[in-house]
């Protein structure tokens, strides 16, 4: 690879238990395997120069690029269009189930539409964040790269000589492998690689085809499961593809991002690793997926998030605050000095430091998922409520406790609002599904504890002097998180107290309908540098707008944001000052509130709608 492509440069590929990223020049540049957690086989994107990549492109040729998904997919077609002819690269993974399996398969076909061209097919594998030495074995159909902590085999598909050619178009260099094959109109060829130690084969194309028609279906038939037909379906239903690429199957787990250590300031330190668990993303992305209909998505994870409170609550512990998809919580983190980072962003963080953080609001997110879930039938067992009122039970004894809040700062620990404010929203919704389904809890120490919670957020979060609520007590430094706070129920959107506190908002944290989550410079969190601002602060805003009765704002912001997007319709954590998308990719913490966002605004337009028509 001769430089980084940006971070928006992307697609993403997946079959439900890991992912691959996809430059707009073909080039696989991020794949782990055999979970998402897994360590990478290609890491190009951060290192150029060691971390090693796949790419099917052409070769002495001057091209332009367009990339995009199959309608209703996520399968992947990038297009080369030049004076001499167009060709389209076709990627994609078959879906691979709910069992857990090492073998996972890349399929990569290459199809000239007119004229013709000379393709370069480059595999240069370095397994284990490329920290191990690998072999290349050459087969009688096909190829295998082997290291010692695992295996890819280069299959090629049938008829073989229109992509890798003649034997002297093949060289092995040094473990990796370069073909040049030259494609002529109508003439298609490819590439599968296969995790999970299988030998070589090569593929006949109605076997290709019968793959490439199964996941088409797969997803189509998946999506027409939504029952969303509002405005902005195209984003929305592109939005919940991309949540269900990063659920891994056999669990029902949604990653927070498929990516580690992408900055969110390039040249910056603020380099994390998101490809695990968190409570509080995924019990949001609930209220997401519900509002489009996907029950069963959500009762998986519902059953996930079970047994991590029941192990919780058994041991009369907080929860943790992210976990593996499998549920374990090692996230032991880890730099790799070796690499350089994207663009020189060090260090290159694996494993995630922040899981043992005590953050007292995931408590608050976890029943506020368990508490929609239950209004829709999606109802707990009563050994798993047992452990959640033993949750609850320990949370009235400790909230009132400085933590590290949602941001996960790595300085001191605070009396953040927002933490507080879910520590209410976990003790409200407990007592609504006590009273609702008739089970047991200590019903009058909850009302109490909530009480206290409430009228304790009212005397020491809100800020007298500024008039508005504060990120932390005894502090003036504003909070994007803050904007939660109607949607959860604990303010009404009309309150006074909440209205200054959503214009001080805007004029401290929006820049140009872009939300920044606090200002690190009066808020320390123990990290140099700045960041951009925050896609999901962007969208909790356009609800506190549309919450207040500002309709014409929120659908402003909400449809600027689309500008942001990449030409996938896919977000990052992030947008940098230039306009361009850092951090982790793609963050499913974006996606989730743009649904979320669609769904109430949606929602209040029609309202408005309908009334207008009765007057």
């Amino acid at each position: 690879m001769d430089s980084y492509p940006a971070i928006e440069d992307h697609g993403l590929i997946g079959d439900l238990q890991t992912a691959a990223l996809v430059t707009c020049d073909g080039t696989v540049d991020w794949f782990c395997a055999p979970r998402f957690d897994s360590p990478s086989i290609f890491a190009a994107l951060l290192d150029k120069e060691k971390g090693g990549y796949f790419q099917i492109a052409p070769h002495d040729v001057r091209y332009v690029t367009k990339q995009l998904y199959l309608p209703g997919t996520p399968i992947l077609i990038t297009r080369f269009i030049s004076a001499d002819g167009v060709a389209e690269v076709m990627d994609f993974m078959p879906v691979t189930g709910e069992r857990v399996t090492d073998a996972h398969r890349l399929v990569r076909i290459v199809t000239m539409v007119r004229g013709s061209m000379r393709f370069r097919v480059e595999c240069r594998p370095r397994f284990n964040y490329a920290r191990d030495e690998h072999q290349l074995e050459r087969h009688h159909d096909g190829y295998v790269f082997r290291s010692r902590s695992a295996t890819l085999t280069f299959n090629p598909v049938d008829p073989v000589r229109r992509l890798i050619s003649e034997q002297g178009d093949i060289h092995l260099e040094g473990g990796d492998l370069v073909a040049y094959g030259t494609l002529n109109e109508g003439d298609t060829g490819g590439v599968v690689l296969e995790t999970g130690g299988s030998e070589p084969r090569i593929f006949p194309p109605e076997e290709i085809q019968g793959m490439f028609e199964w996941t088409q279906d797969y997803w189509r038939r998946w999506l027409e499961r939504s029952r969303y037909t509002g405005r902005w379906r195209e984003m929305v239903e592109r939005s919940a593809i991309t949540l269900k690429l990063m659920t891994y199957a056999p669990t029902g787990a949604m990653i927070a991002a498929p990516t580690a250590a992408l900055p969110e300031l390039v040249g910056g330190t603020r380099n994390w690793d998101y490809r695990y668990t968190w409570v509080r993303d995924t019990s949001f992305s609930v209220h997401a997926l519900l509002g489009l209909g996907f029950t069963e998505e959500v009762s998986r994870y519902m059953n996930w998030l079970d047994e991590r409170i029941r192990e919780a609550g058994d041991h009369q512990d907080p929860l943790k605050i992210m976990y593996r998809v499998d549920g374990s919580s090692d996230l032991h983190e880890e730099v790799l000095d070796h690499l350089e980072g994207y663009r020189g962003s060090r260090p290159v963080r694996i494993g995630n430091g922040a899981a043992d953080q005590l953050q007292l609001d995931i408590h608050g997110e976890a029943l506020y998922a368990m508490h929609l879930a239950d209004e829709q039938g999606i109802r707990v067992s009563h050994q798993v409520w047992k452990s959640t009122v033993r949750l609850v039970d320990w949370l009235c004894r400790n909230w009132d406790q400085p933590d590290a809040g949602i941001w996960e700062s790595r300085h001191h620990p605070r009396n953040y609002t927002f933490g507080r404010v879910m520590s209410w929203v976990a003790l409200d919704r407990a007592i609504r599904l006590a009273t609702r389904t008739g089970r047991p809890g200590d019903m009058a120490c909850w009302t109490e504890q909530r009480n206290r919670i409430y009228d304790q957020v009212m005397a020491r979060g809100y800020h007298r002097g500024r008039g508005t609520f504060v990120q932390a007590y005894d502090e003036s430094v504003l909070d994007a998180a803050l904007l939660a706070m109607p949607a959860v129920g604990f303010v009404t959107p009309s309150d006074p107290l909440w209205q200054s506190t959503l214009l001080a908002i805007e004029r401290e944290l929006v820049s140009d309908s872009l939300v920044h989550r606090y200002d690190p410079v009066h808020s320390p969190d123990g990290l140099p540098g700045h960041e951009g601002t925050f896609n999901m602060c962007t969208f909790w805003y356009v609800e506190a707008l549309a919450r207040s009765g500002r309709l014409d704002d929120a659908r402003l912001t909400f449809e600027k944001m689309f500008t942001f997007s990449n030409h996938l319709g896919l977000y990052a954590e992030e947008i940098a000052a230039t306009g361009e998308q850092i951090g982790n990719y793609p963050q499913a913490f974006s996606h989730l509130s743009l649904i979320n966002s669609a769904l109430t605004l949606n929602d209040l337009l029609d309202t408005e709608a309908d009334a207008r028509r009765r007057r």
